[in-house]
């Protein structure tokens, strides 16, 4: 009894000098990065030291590093701040399109000759006073049957489809048999997840009537998430598309433009007799849009390829939810489009501009030169 007692005496005091050392050993530290010849000699060490972000850290006191770890954790509980920040934006994102709803199934009535605008609400001031000119000495020149004019033409024809024409990232996708089948889409709608479900955006295309799919409405879910990755959590910059899911297109007997029908010759080893068989293989189109490339659940990463057009899918999503849906009638008259071309046309601007001051560098170099 005796014994054990003095066995945890032991061990009490040497925990307790252990400790004692650790704190001297901290205090001295902190002495010691006091000391003007010993932050000169740091700063100087510093100085030297090759000019990367981690060979500078490297050459910093424990002390100092353990302070720079303390930064990275509070970071990482930012990191977890800010996802639920985007959490409340999506709901704030979900209540909002319940407002601008009313607005863009008056704009679907309009466009599909449902219904037609009050004088009000036709009623549009342009920016360009020579426009409006034109406009009126043109409307004062020609004589409008409307009669005629209100028969033949309903709604606005063609509008979605012209925007696919317009976009190009849309009009890449889109082959010339998939043409007649656009020209009936009607609608385009954003839906945002429910509350207490999982993150996503689903993205419906209304069609009319058609000799293509039965289908009135073809879907296209984007599955999101909002939290830093475990393994990286200084990677987060809020929500991104992880994965998306499209739906079944229920095509009419002969109708599938998705595939092709091949015929190829197949000759028999034996007889050397040939026949000619028919097989469907996949056909570029736009309504592979729906049948997307699925990610794996199982941990197991997609080839090059596969990365790149999950990456472009994504990317043609996020799209249509951001731009296309909320400012269709800019895409349609081609305003937004312009509004991109000039920017990028600015940066091209000042790409040339650099060159050709390089090349004015590279000329006047050569008539120096007394070898030339």
């Amino acid at each position: 009894m005796a014994d054990n007692s003095k066995t945890e005496d032991t061990a009490s005091d040497s925990l307790e000098a252990a400790k004692n050392a650790s704190n001297k050993k901290e205090k001295l530290a902190d002495q010691v990065m006091q000391n003007p010849q010993v932050l000169a000699a740091l700063q100087e060490r510093l100085d030297n030291a090759p000019l990367t972000p981690s060979s500078y850290i490297e050459n910093f006191p424990k002390a100092v590093i353990r302070r720079i770890d303390a930064l990275k954790k509070l970071q990482v509980k930012c990191a977890h701040i800010e996802a639920k920040f985007y959490e409340e934006v999506h709901d704030l994102e979900r209540k909002y399109a319940a407002l601008y709803q009313p607005l863009f199934d008056k704009r679907r009535e309009f466009i599909n000759g449902e219904a037609e605008p009050t004088d009000a609400e036709s009623e549009w001031h342009s920016e360009n006073e020579d426009e409006e000119k034109l406009a009126g000495d043109l409307k004062n020149a020609v004589v409008i049957d409307e009669k005629a004019e209100e028969t033949n033409v309903k709604g606005i024809p063609d509008f979605w489809f012209t925007i696919f024409r317009n976009v190009d990232m849309l009009s890449e996708l889109v082959q010339e048999y998939d043409e007649p089948i656009l020209k009936h889409l009607q609608d385009i709608k954003v839906k945002f997840s429910e509350p207490g479900q999982p993150m996503s955006f689903s993205l419906e295309f209304h069609f009319g009537p058609n000799d293509y799919f039965s289908n009135s409405v073809l879907t296209k879910t984007y599955k999101m998430k909002s939290e830093p990755d475990k393994t990286d959590p200084f990677s987060f910059e809020g929500p991104e598309i992880v994965d998306c899911e499209g739906c079944t297109i229920d095509w009419k007997k002969g109708k599938n433009v998705t595939v092709k029908t091949i015929k190829k010759k197949q000759k028999h080893k034996g007889r050397g007799t040939v026949r000619t068989i028919t097989k469907q293989v996949p056909n570029d189109s736009f309504f592979n849009f729906f049948s997307p490339i699925k990610v794996s659940g199982d941990g197991e990463s997609l080839d090059e390829d596969s990365e790149f057009t999950l990456a472009a899918d994504f990317e043609i999503g996020h799209f249509f939810r951001e731009r296309i849906v909320p400012r269709a009638v800019l895409y349609f008259t081609g305003e937004a489009i312009e509004d991109d071309d000039n920017f990028e046309d600015d940066e091209e601007g000042e790409e040339e501009e650099l060159e050709g001051e390089e090349e004015g560098e590279e000329e006047e170099d050569a008539e120096s030169d007394p070898k030339v």
